[in-house]
């Protein structure tokens, strides 16, 4: 019999449940919900936050639940709530003492794990299971302060190549991975990270909502119409931090009769850049999630020129499994977590290998390789994902 059914899970992280992006942990907590009662905690807002005066919507939510303006439990669902605890974080990651820092963010931690605690009482949680969303500072303590079954950390990004998270969290995450009973991961790189810290760490693949992602004949859009010939084509957010400039730049001079179509919000270094001179480079902008599909319908190519570095190495790119969902051929930048998809994308590093591999994939593109394609992404559903983490925490309960 299963050891992890009808059980009462409490959702701590970075991802709250009013993020307006897509979200790893909103997406696992749904699904989770379906057969367990869930408290999703939401990250409270820090006094550096509070004392800029100019608040977000979202900020403006966790105000009013400290005057005590609002209670900070909301269901979601039968047996399932989003709780935005009374507290506010001391703002601390500036402080150069290691020492100090830990004093800080222990404080941080028992102010939290007080607030979960109020709930799990007010909700009658028993036994609790604690799922830690990448929150590297506080989860130092969490599993100590709240006495959970199992204690479940989650990595889905390589958070301490970025500045903000590696002046601490070098240090503090290896300690999290040490102090959780078990790790998992969306990505083998990462799962390989954490494993020298904890042997229990464990590759728990990756979900994919591709209900918009679906084979079948759009209209091309109307920004989309002037473009004629071979339409190379990536959607995203458009960063010099993970996208290789050089090598599109390389694409498009090596390849005049074929057209880069690039959507997506541009940061500085993109806007400035030497590819909005060439006339065979289109940028559309940024899209609704709901029109994204409609341009990748028209692509003849999808790509995914990422840069290697500490921040995208890991990285498991859900673009593709969107792309794959649509059954279109693939080219993406090789990195060990891109192996998973050896056999159903063209992976490569050179111009002169994205060249090659786009030339192929254009000759040997048929409806066979269309649905094998679609039938790959299909699998990677978030029920799919949550079995994997439901059976690593079998493995620890018994």
């Amino acid at each position: 019999m299963s050891e992890v059914k009808n059980r009462d899970i409490v959702i701590v992280g970075y991802q709250s449940w009013d993020i307006t992006i897509g979200s790893n942990c909103k997406n696992i907590a749904i699904e989770l919900a379906k057969q367990h009662r869930v408290l999703y905690v939401n990250l409270p807002i820090d006094r550096k936050q509070v004392l800029k005066g100019k608040h977000s919507e979202a900020q403006k939510k966790r105000l009013a639940v400290i005057r005590g303006e609002d209670e900070g439990l909301e269901p979601i669902s039968e047996g399932f709530w989003s709780f935005y605890p009374k507290i506010m974080y001391e703002s601390i990651n500036w402080i150069g003492s290691e020492v100090v820092f830990d004093y800080f963010n222990r404080r941080n931690a028992q102010r939290l794990s007080k607030e979960i605690q109020r709930m799990i009482t007010q909700l009658q949680f028993k036994d609790i299971l604690l799922f830690n969303d990448s929150d590297l500072f506080r989860g130092v303590y969490l599993k100590e302060m709240l006495d959970p079954v199992c204690s479940i950390y989650y990595i889905r990004d390589y958070l301490i190549c970025q500045p903000y998270f590696k002046k601490h969290g070098t240090r503090t995450e290896k300690e999290t991975i040490r102090n959780s009973d078990i790790i998992v991961s969306n990505s083998p790189y990462l799962r390989d990270y954490a494993k020298p810290f904890n042997q229990k760490a464990y590759y728990v693949g990756q979900g994919c909502d591709l209900s918009r992602y679906t084979p079948g004949q759009r209209a091309i859009p109307t920004d989309m119409k002037r473009i004629e010939g071979v339409k190379i084509g990536y959607v995203g957010f458009l960063t010099e931090m993970r996208l290789d400039i050089p090598l599109l730049v390389a694409i498009a001079r090596l390849r005049p009769l074929w057209k880069l179509v690039l959507v997506g919000p541009e940061d500085a270094v993109f806007q400035n850049s030497m590819l909005h001179e060439m006339e065979n480079v289109f940028f559309l902008g940024q899209k609704t999630m709901e029109e994204l599909p409609d341009y990748i319908d028209h692509f003849d190519i999808c790509i995914n020129p990422q840069l290697v570095n500490d921040l995208t190495i890991g990285n498991y790119p859900r673009k593709i499994d969107e792309y794959l969902g649509m059954g279109k051929p693939t080219v993406a930048t090789k990195t060990p977590t891109m192996d998973i998809f050896e056999g159903v994308v063209y992976l490569g590093h050179t111009a002169e290998e994205y060249i090659a591999l786009i030339e192929k994939a254009l000759q040997e593109d048929s409806p066979k390789k269309q649905q094998e394609r679609t039938a790959f992404a299909q699998s990677h559903t978030w029920e799919n994902n949550v079995k994997e983490i439901t059976t690593a925490i079998e493995a620890f309960l018994k």
